[in-house]
């Protein structure tokens, strides 16, 4: 069962930390093959606009509010338990229980050594969890990552969660092309987290974060790359949202 709260289309999940977690280790008892898709209000703007990611992200065995507006629509909806489950918190959850599961993670992504020195810096941090490889990807598009020879270099490291750590919508069509191909159980796409955690990008305070303001945060720290994302998509979800629950455009999910 994955129920959902229909945001314009997108279906996230109704989870808050601990379940996300139960799930992973279900999956990962079960040898279930899924991936998770974490989402913000960016994510639902894009799919938006492109029907191959939304599908994407609809066909996802989660698809976990990442950002505190999702959360928000859904506890409007009268599920006061979500809460949320933030890409890289979840990361650090999870590897924090890992080390008592034996949960074995590989790291995908980042650029210019990245995902090594996440892989070092977080083997410091749980020096119990077993993180047994990582692989920062060539400059090309999520087709052409997605081949064998990643694949095999990821199932000899016999992982049970693959992070991928690209940018949306890259991550989530990477995920999706490399589900058949690859033996682990779970492949989860946390987006900046990679960046957050060896201290490349800025991570906003947890009290703006729960205010619902990183975006704000964000927008002041790399205003060049952002300001579309945010001043542009952040209007237009509210308009499309509004909408939606006036009864006045149909989004299904599908």
């Amino acid at each position: 069962m994955n129920p959902r709260t229909n945001v314009l289309g997108v279906g996230i999940s109704l989870i808050n930390m601990q379940v996300a977690l139960d799930r992973l280790n279900r999956w990962i008892a079960a040898k279930d093959h899924q991936y998770v898709c974490v989402c913000t209000v960016n994510t639902v703007m894009q799919c938006h606009r492109n029907e191959r990611l939304r599908r994407i992200v609809n066909a996802a065995g989660m698809a976990t509010p990442d950002g505190m507006p999702l959360v928000w629509l859904s506890r409007l909806a009268g599920h006061r338990f979500v809460s949320r489950v933030y890409g890289p918190d979840l990361m650090l959850a999870e590897l924090a229980a890992s080390q008592s599961s034996g949960h074995r993670h590989f790291l995908y992504g980042g650029r210019d050594g990245v995902a090594e020195r996440l892989a070092t810096t977080m083997r410091s941090r749980y020096p119990q969890a077993a993180i047994v490889g990582s692989f920062g990807p060539p400059m090309a598009s999520a087709e052409e990552l997605c081949n064998g020879e990643i694949a095999t270099v990821i199932n000899q490291a016999q992982p049970d969660i693959v992070w991928v750590g690209v940018s949306t919508p890259k991550q989530e069509a990477w995920m999706a092309c490399m589900r058949p191909l690859l033996d682990a159980p779970v492949l989860i796409g946390v987006g900046a987290a990679f960046d957050f955690h060896t201290g490349n990008v800025a991570q906003a305070p947890h009290w703006i974060q729960r205010a619902g303001l990183e975006w704000l945060f964000r927008l002041a720290h790399e205003p060049r790359r952002l300001w579309r994302r945010y001043l542009l998509d952040n209007p237009r979800f509210l308009f499309e949202l509004a909408l939606q629950k006036l009864g006045l455009k149909r989004y299904d999910l599908a």
